[in-house]
Parts: C-alpha cells; structure tokens; sequence
C-alpha cells in the first residue's frame, strides 16, 4: 500500500475500523524505537503544512489523554483575518506550556523556540513537498480561510526546503531536531506516523 493509500484510510483509522490494519502493514516496512510515554508529558510537532501534524497530535492526545493546542488557532485571529499581536500569541503560548501535560503542533519555530526549554518529546514530520501538497489539495481549505488564502499556503509549503535563515523550514526545523537532547522521533510518511502510534 503507497503512502496515499494511508491519507485515503484516514477516516477509518480515526473511527478504528482499520487501526489493526493499518499498524500491522505498517511495522512490515518500517523500523522505530519504542517510545517511552515516562517522558511524553509535553509534546511538539513540527513539520510542513500537509505533513499530518495535526491528525497526529489528534492521535496521540487521545491516547495519553492529553489537552491537545493547534498553534494556528494561537497565531491567527479567528477565521484568518490577520496574525494574532506578537505579544498577545506569546501569552497565550506561555499559558499553554504551563500545563503540566499538552501537546503542540505547526510549523512556526519561534514558538518552539519559546516552549523549547518545557519539551520532553519532539517529533519532526519530514514529508515530501509533494506529499504535502497533495495532502492539502486532498484536505481543501479549512473554515473561515479564503480561495486566496489557500493559494498563498500552498505556496508557503512549496517553499518549505527553499527558505533560508527562516525558521518556518526544513533547515529551521532541522536545527532544532539536532539541537535537541532528549526524546525525538523523524518521521518521513503516514506508514511511520502509524507504526509510531503502535509504540506509544
């Protein structure tokens, strides 16, 4: 089964009708450490647009019953109007990170540079550019964004591996994973993400 055979099933795997399934092909082809759940008490996913940060912190909120924050909704003023006030996301973030169990997933490295320090689990999702972009094309533009909006994200995510000194990229992202020390995981596709799942 190809990676978009996954993304097809997601629906089904969300509800566990082919959760069993699903793992089992997936541990056939791919190799991870276990994870250790003593150390998942805070969570960050970063990774491009599309790569499945969401329906993977979605996941694993339910399963280790933590409050799940999707950094869009803390950078965005409702129905995408505008960025949120620098000074007003980062209070909201800071108030998230207090707690003492969450999970937090985008792709904007200045908030993982704020929450850095408050991390016990990182995981990047390193998917294709065109994996991601299908993805999103798949998905379709979340409520309240414009067609304009839309064109302006898929551009965005085209653009992943080409920024440079920004830390919305692959090389941002890539520099935090190295940097950090404690438990990480680099997950390139759907079938990892699912074999991942079946460790926690």
């Amino acid at each position: 089964m190809c990676p978009k055979d996954f993304w097809r099933l997601e629906a089904d795997f969300i509800n566990g009708v082919w959760a069993g399934n699903l793992i089992s092909m997936a541990l056939q082809f791919v190799d991870l450490p276990s994870a250790d759940r003593g150390v998942m008490d805070r969570i960050f996913i970063i990774g491009n647009g599309g790569s499945g940060k969401t329906w993977l912190a979605e996941q694993l909120g339910k399963k280790i019953a933590a409050p799940v924050f999707h950094l869009d909704d803390l950078h965005w003023l409702r129905n995408f109007i505008g960025e949120r006030p620098r000074h007003e996301r980062d209070q909201l973030v800071a108030a998230a990170a207090d707690g003492r169990s969450w999970i937090m997933e985008g792709i904007y490295g200045s908030i993982l540079k704020q929450v850095f320090s408050r991390v016990t689990t990182l995981i990047w999702l390193d998917v294709s550019n065109d994996e991601c972009v299908s993805n999103l094309l798949q998905r379709g533009q979340t409520a309240g964004g414009t067609a304009e909006q839309f064109e302006e994200l898929l551009d965005y995510t085209r653009g992943y591996h080409l920024r440079k000194n920004h830390l919305n990229s692959f090389d941002g992202h890539q520099w935090f994973f190295k940097q950090y020390t404690l438990q990480k995981f680099r997950l390139s596709s759907r079938p990892e993400m699912a074999a991942f799942l079946a460790t926690v």
